[in-house]
């Protein structure tokens, strides 16, 4: 009997560039992987099994039936969810789930599918193409909009292993839900053309040129510069540039690190160090919130240049690592 373990990134959403769809395609994004994702195992079973928190396990059911109505997978799997990434913080959950329950299931039931046509038949990739990239390649990425089917990957690049990013996550309100944002997304024209040619043009001339020199101050600095415009976009959904409730967490880290913003909806917010800055950056940060009141947690954030690990392996090793252990 096979097992297959899948061990996905994490996903920090730097921004969409064009909601308008001017040009005939919609969205384009921006995303960079970091480490400490989804630890997943999935073997054939008698019938379906999940060992998950609730809200994974109802994600895991859908997928599992929706992928089987796709592909003739079959319904009868023992699925446990080993390590998670929280849910609607801004993270990118619900890409990374998806994928690797269907990558996984695919690999056991002997289908070599790309994982593009997976991810749209799946429902995903079609706002943003970040989770759907970070997760088969990992690093820096850029797509090029949605239009008929899943967006076309643009760009991908190593990200420097010696910068990292401060994660701010508020104990406040979670992000939007797949349903509201879906509802927003392709619900309501919004965006302004001109704010996506000023993105477009950091973006281009900027961000990406600082990230291949190793420029942490001109990429941080690029980098909050697009998230202030992408900001703009989407000020009507969530109360301003940036959330209302967390963006003096936001203001903090622009004072303390090279560039800072918001991942998607939040709440999560980050802040681009060196990764030996960490410790130092992190006192700063927990001293500004304790002053302001707010309560968060803060954590590393280490650059992931890789995508998700898909390893098949046969059970009763498995089980003899396990023991070892």
């Amino acid at each position: 009997m096979i097992v297959v373990i899948v061990r996905t990134p994490r996903r920090l959403h730097l921004g969409i560039i064009d909601p308008t769809g001017s040009l005939g395609r919609k969205f384009g994004s921006i995303g960079v992987a970091l480490e400490g994702g989804y630890d997943i195992k999935v073997t054939p079973a008698g019938s379906l099994t999940i060992e998950a928190d609730k809200e994974d396990r109802e994600v895991i059911e859908k997928i599992v039936k929706e992928l089987n109505l796709e592909y003739e997978t079959g319904l009868d799997y023992y699925i446990e969810v080993r390590k998670s990434i929280p849910r609607h913080i801004g993270l990118g959950s619900t890409t990374q789930l998806t994928l690797a329950i269907a990558s996984a299931i695919l690999r056991i039931a002997k289908k070599d599918i790309p994982i593009e046509e997976v991810a749209f038949s799946l429902k995903r990739a079609r706002e943003s193409g970040a989770g759907l990239y970070i997760f088969k390649f990992g690093g820096f990425v850029v797509d090029g909009g949605v239009k008929d089917t899943y967006p076309p990957l643009i760009m991908r690049h190593d990200f420097p292993e010696n910068w990292a990013f401060i994660l701010v996550i508020p104990k406040v309100k979670r992000g939007l839900s797949e349903e509201e944002e879906e509802g927003i997304m392709f619900g309501s024209n919004f965006g302004n053309v001109n704010i996506a040619k000023e993105i477009t043009y950091r973006l281009m001339l900027g961000l990406v040129p600082s990230l291949i020199e190793k420029n942490i101050e001109k990429f941080g600095r690029f980098l909050t510069d697009i998230q202030e415009l992408v900001g703009k976009h989407f000020a009507t959904f969530q109360g301003g540039t940036f959330r209302e409730d967390i963006k003096t967490v936001v203001e903090i880290l622009k004072e303390t690190t090279y560039g800072a913003g918001q991942s998607s909806w939040g709440p999560t917010v980050y802040g681009l160090i060196r990764k030996e800055e960490y410790n130092s950056v992190r006192v700063k940060v927990a001293d500004l919130l304790d002053d302001y009141g707010i309560k968060a947690e803060i954590e590393l954030g280490i650059p992931r240049n890789k995508g998700a690990e898909v390893l098949g392996e046969n059970l009763f090793l498995e089980r003899l690592i396990s023991g070892v252990k």
